[in-house]
This record gives structure tokens, sequence and C-alpha cells, in this order.
């Protein structure tokens, strides 16, 4: 049976998913489904360094890209993530990122009065690095678009959004999506653990 894991390839543009992400200008999106995760290591609020694919066979990653600390949008979905945390960040299955364009130092100011204790990861130097490699950096305003990312055990993207600056996102879009990737797991699961017992020779 053919394989669903893909294998390293070059990355190409992919369609936008609503509205909001074809009117996003001058942005080109480097990210497919189904294609790897562009890698990265940065510092969160604390200084400590985060790695992406150091999740790799553990936990799926919700890569949530937001534009600016201490904005009224950005603060709003992100206390929104932080009180579901048990949904978005567990040992179970998820691990919850956050990436934006400020400082280490401004990050911790926001994460202590917002009470944010999930990473916060600062994109700030090289700046927009990590932002530009999944092609939602806004080049006229030095900051990260909101776009959100689900990268399963493998490092491979199962599902994307966009949105325009002036647009917060659904959580119950990020809700659905781990479901869907959970069924998905639990399928291939049950193919694997099924599929050498069918074919085995009764003794």
């Amino acid at each position: 049976m053919r394989s669903n894991r893909p294998s390293r390839r070059p990355r190409c543009p992919v369609r936008a998913q609503n509205e909001d992400s074809a009117a996003i200008i001058g942005v080109s999106i480097s990210i497919s489904i189904g294609y790897e995760a562009p890698d990265f290591t940065l510092q969160d609020q604390h200084g400590q360094d985060v790695t992406l694919s150091e999740f790799r066979g553990r936990r799926a990653v919700l890569l949530v890209f937001y534009p600016f600390a201490f904005s009224g949008i950005c603060s709003r979905e992100l206390s929104v993530l932080r009180d579901e945390m048990d949904t978005f960040d567990n040992d179970e299955g998820s691990a919850l990122l956050a990436v934006s364009c400020d400082p280490m130092y401004a990050l911790r100011v926001f994460s202590e009065r917002d009470r944010l204790h999930y990473p916060l990861l600062s994109d700030f130097w090289p700046h927009g690095d990590v932002s530009r490699s999944y092609g939602i950096f806004d080049q006229d305003r030095g900051c990260a678009l909101r776009g959100t990312f689900l990268i399963d055990t493998s490092g491979v993207v199962r599902w994307q959004i966009e949105k325009g600056l002036p647009n917060a996102r659904d959580v119950g879009a990020y809700r659905a999506a781990l479901a869907e990737l959970a069924a998905r797991a639990g399928r291939e699961n049950l193919h694997q653990q099924s599929g050498p017992a069918s074919s085995a020779t009764p003794t």
C-alpha cells in the first residue's frame, strides 16, 4: 500500500484556504499541506531554546503565528488558547507554540501580564526569519501575519489557516483540526495493527 508520509520535496505554493488568505498582499505562501514543515530553533520568553523537530515522534504541534504582543486582537487570541490549554498543550498528543517577531524580553512581560504559560517564541533576529520561511512575514509592517499550522508527529503540515491582520482566528477550527489529526492517527495505527495479523499463516 502506498505510504501517506511524504519524502523530502521542494516546497511549493499553497492555495489560500479562505478569502482572508487571498486578500493578503505581497505574501507568497511557501508551505503546502502534506509537506515537511521548516525546522527552526527560537528562544521562548524565558530565553530557553525551543526546536520544532524535538517534538517529532512525540507530539503534534499547533504552531500559531501572531503579529504583535500587547495588541488587542493578539491578546484575545492567545488568552483563549490559555483558557483551553488542556486541549492544545498536553502530554498525550499536542504542543502549543506561539511565534511573533517581538523581542524575547517584551514577550516575557507580555506573558506575565496575560498569564500565558505556554512558549511564546521570539522571531526577532534575524528579524522574521522563521515567519518568512512559512510564507507569512509582512515585509512592510515587519511582523508575522495570522497563520496557524498543525504539524503531525512526523513533522508534516496537516492543516493550516491564514487570516488578515484585523481578523481573529476561530479556536473551534483548531479543535476540529486536532480531532481530525487524532482520528487519522488512530486509523493508521489500526491499519498497522490489523495488517500483519490478516496476512499471518495459521500454525
